[in-house]
């Protein structure tokens, strides 16, 4: 009975993920990126920007870690460069998530089979996983590796610290640190935790721990080196919350409201350590409020859903239960309790918090608890035999009624209510260009939406020695990133209609709405299948 669950459990995490993922949501310039490098490395061995099988991707100066890119890699070489390719590692492992969950809990042992059932069943329908499955999202990879290399150290340790597993582990704690910048501090955090509650099985196995840190350390430092350099580290800094001028302005301000500015109280209790630290504080606890967590999401467009929380509001619920239920027997739950509070820490050093993109490894510790709180209140249901039936009834309805709203506004409003969460009207647009540029010199692109070259060379499948030889960087913009303005005769500008017109002959003038006045010589509309007009085609 336990494996057909099981089987079927899978399978809808598997249609969940993988319905439509090649259209929907569209590809985004990040992904497009990860595709073009992999397609680039396929037919030269050298990036976009021309650098060899790099550790950190260079991009748009944003350093992208590489991992998934490798990852993606053999699927380009097989499917050919299309979103496909991109998209079925991250949807693929995002499935084996939901698996590993099963197994991490059977390894805790803090649960009967019901619960071992229940908490990957949660996860399957889980807002938040899914979200980040559903493309080519690093972080989706970097909390698989996160999952299963717990699984394995407590497989590991419960099997007298098998070495086998024992290395398996650092491989995967080791991907995890190499395929996303917030596992660089999250997995740190969970091997002081393991390291600490182990730590008299760890001397008395010494001999069988020492092989696997040993072979962690070696695979770590080519990451170590490549981090020191400029460009990897200047991104990181960029984002990181010391980027944020906000809480220094707010120690001249509170300075300001002493007697004297330069006095001992003014000094001690208003200065960057203080203030930055509180602003760290804030970051944290925010990714623990109800309203990110169970109603509204995160505030970035790409990376919510309208009107839905990162889990269903009726967890909030099963959160609660299930926490009071650990305190009373806290047996076997310490890693996963120290997991849930670590797992924000390395989005609460950015300046945007909370942030689902970079705290989504909490999907997994909140997941378990969530679906522990359920497990206990089924139990406690149990008790009611005249009724239990029908409370059991209204439970799988409520949650039925939650699960099928999410994935009606999912699938039915997100792309309207959040036309520009991801770069609708892309593909057509260059789709219809590919058809129409032999009859032009030049055409001419609104940079209005993010980073347009890179999806332009993506659907185009455009030769990378051509770009590589032929294009240069932008300096980087205010918020540290880097773009191409012009490759072959495609120019990517502000569209200043007046000004383009005389100064671009026989060309095509790609704007928005807002750009392209009405009189124009619209030739072509383009839609995105959110049934939006991103782009309007002027022939000059």
């Amino acid at each position: 009975m336990k494996k057909i669950l099981i089987i079927l459990i899978m399978v809808l995490a598997f249609v969940l993920r993988f319905w439509n993922l090649n259209n929907f949501p569209a590809l985004n310039a990040d992904e497009a990126a990860i595709g073009y490098n992999a397609y680039s490395l396929i037919l030269t061995g050298k990036d976009e920007h021309r650098n060899s099988w790099p550790i950190h991707f260079q991009s748009f100066n944003d350093y992208k870690p590489g991992l998934y890119v490798y990852m993606v890699l053999p699927f380009v070489k097989v499917l050919g460069l299309n979103e496909w390719a991109v998209r079925i590692p991250g949807a693929t492992l995002g499935v084996l998530t939901v698996l590993i969950v099963y197994f991490l809990i059977r390894e805790l042992r803090i649960g009967n089979w019901k619960f071992e059932i229940i908490a990957p069943a949660l996860l399957a329908i889980n807002p938040w996983h899914i979200h980040f499955s559903r493309g080519g999202w690093e972080v989706n990879m970097a909390t698989f590796f996160m999952t299963a290399g717990l699984w394995l150290f407590v497989k590991a340790a419960n099997n007298g610290f098998n070495v086998k597993y024992l290395v398996l582990s650092v491989l995967a704690f080791v991907a995890a640190i190499y395929d996303y910048h917030a596992a660089r501090v999250v997995v740190p955090l969970l091997g002081i935790f393991l390291a600490v509650k182990y730590w008299r099985e760890i001397k008395n196995n010494f001999r069988k721990v020492v092989p696997a840190v040993i072979i962690g350390i070696i695979l770590l430092v080519p990451l170590a080196v490549d981090f020191s350099k400029g460009g990897v580290f200047s991104r990181a800094a960029g984002a990181g919350l010391f980027a944020d001028p906000g809480p220094l302005s707010r120690v001249n301000e509170q300075r300001g409201e002493h007697d004297s500015f330069s006095g001992i109280a003014a000094k001690v209790l208003h200065n960057k350590v203080v203030n930055y630290s509180l602003a760290f504080a804030k970051n944290l606890t925010g990714h623990f409020s109800g309203e990110f967590l169970f109603l509204s999401g995160d505030v970035i467009e790409r990376n919510r859903v309208p009107e839905t929380g990162q889990l269903y509001l009726i967890e909030l619920v099963f959160v609660v239960v299930g926490l009071v239920a650990i305190v009373k027997n806290s047996k076997g739950w310490g890693v996963i309790i120290w997991w849930l509070l670590v797992a924000p820490s390395a989005a609460a050093l950015t300046f945007q918090a909370p942030h689902a993109l970079r705290s989504q490894n909490m999907v997994i510790p909140l997941t378990m608890i969530s679906s522990f709180g359920l497990y206990k209140i089924l139990e406690f249901m149990n008790k009611f035999k005249k009724i239990k039936v029908w409370l059991y009834s209204l439970l799988v309805l409520a949650l039925i009624l939650s699960f099928a709203r999410y994935l009606h506004v999912y699938w039915i409003h997100m792309a309207k209510e959040y036309p520009y969460s991801s770069q609708y009207g892309v593909k057509e647009l260059v789709n219809y260009l590919k058809e129409k540029e032999s009859g032009y010199q030049k055409i001419l692109v609104t940079n209005r939406y993010d980073q347009p070259y890179i999806l332009f060379l993506f659907y185009m499948k455009y030769d990378p020695v051509k770009f590589q030889n032929s294009h240069s960087l932008t300096p980087r913009d205010g918020f540290g990133f880097s773009t191409v303005n012009h490759f072959d005769k495609y120019y990517f500008a502000t569209i200043k209609f007046d000004q383009a017109r005389p100064e671009n002959p026989n060309a095509l003038i790609v704007g928005t709405d807002g750009e392209i006045p009405e009189e124009a010589n619209i030739v072509k509309d383009i839609y995105g299948v959110n049934g939006y007009r991103y782009f309007q085609v002027v022939a000059n």
